[in-house]
């Protein structure tokens, strides 16, 4: 951690150094080509690359202000290898919020590169102080311009998906559509360094397809990432007590199971769950055990010899949905991975956590 801003850390990850590194060298023969520093070169090449992280922390910091200011408090500042990125906490309430918060880091990035603009006006281009401030103009602009390509994981493609969001009224559809494109991105910056050049009759450079290659890759895995969180996210949406539990129907512990049974198939549900004495969900019947039992020998059997029990807090509000509905299974399921759906003190219906997470993967 290198300091804190809006009351979150700035944490600067190891992998920065490698980028640091990496980027010194490759700068350093252009600065050499315009200007004999000698060995500080290297220092003017270092400086350049403070430049570009230094653009990218006021590209976060924008984004983590402008979400303060909307109503979400951001978690923390990450510079790493490929740029950075800030956490928040909460979803973006709405497509505007989503949209506002991911429009001022450009922008911001885009104020600054105007800024040395016009600064790099009256200083001489070759000097050192000339050199610094174009990095600063050209780091600026790049890092703007570049975040505002309409595909994720870009902050373009989160104007996109709120654009998608704000038509659909669902975000997810929209957060699936940006990650499709940030793909489509993702392939069109590998092209434009390999195919680009060889339509146009020329040798490609393996500088160029090199760092397209990296890019690229770095767009597709965020991009993918994105498709197949939305796609989740969606899929959690749809989850409702009725699409992922089984239909229940509760009954006395004093029961037969030869009662119970019946109670059951005139409900129509599938599951018997064995109330306490206080009416508190306490156990469910094992279908498999209550199968075993004769039939002839049903009328006599107490269901509570073939119950499983429920410790306390397996159960849920069955008018939940959605993620509301699965952060309550997952929070009963701590205790049991079997829990209870009641409705004003109804059972409606038995859940179980493998049956949840089959239906997110499905």
């Amino acid at each position: 951690m290198i300091g804190r801003a809006v009351g979150a850390p700035i944490i600067l990850a190891p992998s920065w150094l490698i980028a640091a590194v990496v980027l010194t060298l490759i700068f350093a023969p252009t600065i050499r080509a315009r200007a004999d520093l000698g060995p500080l070169v290297y220092v003017v090449a270092l400086a350049f690359v403070v430049l570009l992280f230094a653009s990218v922390l006021v590209h976060e910091l924008a984004h983590g202000l402008m979400a303060r200011a909307r109503g979400q408090q951001p978690r923390e500042f990450v510079l790493t290898l490929w740029g950075g990125h800030t956490a928040f906490g909460g979803a973006t309430p709405t497509p505007a919020s989503s949209a506002l918060i991911a429009v001022v880091g450009p922008i911001a990035n885009l104020l600054l590169a105007a800024g040395f603009l016009a600064v790099a006006q009256g200083v001489e281009t070759n000097s050192l102080i000339g050199l610094l401030v174009w990095s600063g103009c050209l780091t600026n602009a790049f890092v703007g311009l570049f975040n505002l390509v309409p595909g994720l994981p870009l902050d373009g493609g989160y104007l996109l998906e709120a654009a998608v969001w704000a038509v659909t009224k669902n975000r997810h559809t929209g957060t699936v559509a940006a990650g499709w494109v940030g793909r489509v991105v993702a392939v069109g910056v590998f092209a434009w360094a390999l195919v680009l050049p060889l339509v146009q009759g020329r040798q490609p450079e393996i500088y160029d397809v090199v760092w397209a290659a990296l890019i690229g890759a770095f767009l597709w895995s965020g991009a993918s990432a994105a498709v197949r969180g939305g796609r989740t996210q969606k899929a959690v949406g749809l989850i409702t007590v009725a699409s992922v539990g089984r239909r229940a129907t509760g009954v006395g512990h004093t029961e037969s199971l030869a009662h119970a049974a019946a109670l059951a198939a005139a409900a129509g549900a599938e599951e018997v769950v064995i109330l306490s004495p206080d009416g508190r969900p306490a156990a469910y019947v094992d279908r498999a055990a209550a199968a075993s039992v004769p039939a002839d020998a049903a009328g006599t059997t107490p269901v509570t010899a073939v119950a499983v029990p429920l410790p306390g807090g397996a159960v849920v509000d069955g008018l939940l949905t959605g993620q509301q509905l699965v952060a309550a299974v997952g929070r009963a399921t701590e205790h049991s991975p079997v829990v209870v759906a009641v409705v004003d003190g109804r059972v409606v219906g038995l859940i179980r956590a493998m049956d949840v997470v089959a239906a997110i993967r499905s």
